[in-house]
């Protein structure tokens, strides 16, 4: 007889198998993420069809198998129907899933991550659908959580270049702060110019001062590397940024749209050159953004 466990878990992913079988990824509380067959669960009448619907948390009963565990039981707990009836809301939660299936282990508890994902989709659910930058913004709120959670947070609040506090001015409408997605964060465009400044100093005057000597060691001296400025921000970028950082989503007076559709790019970017892999589902997210502002202009 199969040993069996007990788990509580949300579906994150599920494929055909066979005629009516479904492969679920599931992360759970318990054990991480796990991938088990939903036997006949696409067959009509099925008692597992809505339960291995994406984004449904099931309290699971599960038997190990040789390469994949089957679902014995499943007894529905809660279902996010919210996210289904919009289509913003759905991509959005589809980006944050996958996320979560690069974070997410295997074969050990993955409390935090579990309750921080439904949190998440808690929030994304409860967003008004006359909001689109609503929903970006609980997006861009969930990406940056969820990379805080795995220790990649990009630094927002100083400059990864000087270490010095970084604060939005909105007085002056030209000025701009770097994003720089190798350096980790975002770079004063001023210290990375002075930075640039002092290397060419400094290669002036080694040029200066080499002189032809026979026989000597050849020595080459490498210059602290200027980083790569992946984007620009301006003042309200930069505030919307350091804004993720608080647990809630509050109201930022003058944030618009495209501030926010600016600010999820740059966490896109940053999140993917950190998991190594596209986000497939942001094209659902240009999509959608794309099509809304067309019908509003």
């Amino acid at each position: 007889m199969s040993r069996t466990y007990k788990a509580t878990g949300i579906n994150l992913k599920t494929q055909a198998l066979g005629e009516s079988d479904k492969i679920v990824t599931i992360l759970t509380r318990e054990f991480g993420l796990i991938r088990a067959v939903a036997p006949g669960a696409r067959k009509h009448n099925s008692s597992l069809g809505g339960r291995s619907g994406m984004f449904v948390v099931n309290e699971l009963l599960i038997a190990k198998g040789r390469s994949l565990d089957k679902i014995t039981q499943a007894q529905t707990l809660k279902t996010y129907p919210g996210l289904a009836k919009d289509l913003g809301k759905l991509a959005a939660s589809q980006y944050l899933a996958e996320i979560v299936l690069c974070q997410a282990l295997s074969e050990q508890p993955q409390e935090e991550l579990y309750d921080l994902f439904n949190e998440h989709l808690h929030r994304l659910e409860a967003v008004s659908s006359a909001n689109p930058s609503g929903v970006l913004a609980h997006l861009a709120h969930g990406v940056f959580h969820l990379l805080a959670l795995a220790g990649l947070t990009p630094q927002v609040q100083i400059c990864c270049l000087s270490g010095r506090p970084l604060k939005p001015d909105f007085s002056d409408p030209n000025w701009q702060v770097g994003f720089s997605i190798p350096a980790g964060g975002t770079v004063s465009l001023e210290a990375r110019e002075r930075l640039r400044r002092e290397g060419e100093r400094e290669m002036r005057e080694m040029r200066r001062d080499q002189y032809p000597i026979p026989n000597a060691q050849t020595v080459v001296v490498h210059q602290q590397d200027i980083p790569v400025i992946s984007s620009r921000l301006g003042a309200m970028e930069l505030a919307l940024l350091q804004h993720l950082s608080q647990p809630e989503i509050m109201q930022i007076d003058g944030a618009r749209d495209h501030d926010w559709l600016s600010v999820e790019q740059i966490l896109r970017q940053y999140a993917q050159y950190q998991l190594g892999r596209p986000i497939r589902s942001a094209t659902l997210i240009d999509s959608y953004f794309a099509a809304n502002h067309d019908a509003t202009v």
